[in-house]
């Protein structure tokens, strides 16, 4: 079978024309209607503002990050791992920022590519979102560490401490030794099976060295580990924590345990 490129061209353009509507609010100001939707089902919203000497502002006028805002903490997309990834997304789609809008000056000739530059940034940063439930090691500590500074104060918490009443004690890590109102606290961060692995290993080495404490696991996901590894933590672990989204079970079994004050 044999395409005619131009006949496919023109096609591709009519059908995709058919998809981009610009509709006038005011003079100044005019929406555009694109395909591009959100999961729920809210359509992305652009505008064109009119702007002098012929150019044209294509903007979200802040309503991608006020839709977030409504079940994320925006506010993180300015740090860490997420602040890095944000910034890398505005770079590579041209988009720029402005107190929570997103906009690409244009011109009538780069008007087409552009919105799907916009719409290429807001796809993106939803995608952050995800980074929430499925973290990535890298923003599993950050959002751990920022948890555990929420609930205790920052003097009651040491991290990677070394226990030096065992042998060795620079292979066997912890991420946070907590002040306990009856013994210190070792809390560890586990986003994946090596690390729940690793924190079996460094727990029956400090019950060997009959140190005093109690532990606190936090999971990424306690789901996706194999059980087999999870059986041999529960044997020498204490409390547990599924996942960093049980945000009232950790707040209320640290509370129980650490000293606030």
């Amino acid at each position: 079978m044999t395409i005619d490129i131009n006949i496919l061209q023109d096609t591709l353009c009519r059908a995709m024309c058919a998809e981009v509507r610009i509709r006038e609010k005011s003079p100044e100001l005019l929406a555009v209607h694109t395909p591009f939707l959100f999961p729920d089902g809210d359509q992305y919203q652009l505008y064109i503002q009119i702007l002098p000497g012929g150019l044209l502002r294509l903007t979200d006028m802040g309503h991608t990050l006020m839709h977030l805002s409504y079940e994320h903490d925006i506010d993180k997309f300015r740090d860490g791992t997420r602040g890095e990834l944000f910034e890398k997304i505005k770079a590579h789609t041209s988009v720029d920022e402005r107190e929570g809008v997103l906009f690409i000056d244009t011109t009538p000739e780069r008007l087409a590519a552009d919105i799907f530059h916009v719409g290429q940034a807001i796809t993106e940063i939803f995608d952050l979102t995800f980074l929430k439930r499925n973290r990535v090691d890298s923003t599993f500590y950050e959002d751990l560490r920022e948890s555990i500074y929420r609930i205790v104060p920052s003097e009651k918490v040491s991290r990677d401490y070394l226990y030096e009443g065992m042998e060795n004690a620079s292979d066997y890590p912890i991420d946070y030794k907590i002040d306990g109102k009856d013994e210190q606290i070792f809390l560890f961060g586990i986003p994946n099976p090596d690390k729940a692995k690793t924190v079996t290993i460094i727990l029956e080495h400090l019950l060997r060295a009959q140190a005093k404490f109690d532990s606190i696991l936090v999971f990424s996901d306690q789901k996706s580990l194999p059980r087999t590894d999870l059986a041999r933590l529960s044997n020498v672990g204490n409390d547990m924590i599924s996942s960093l989204d049980a945000e009232s079970d950790f707040r209320r079994k640290l509370e129980k345990k650490a000293r606030l004050n």
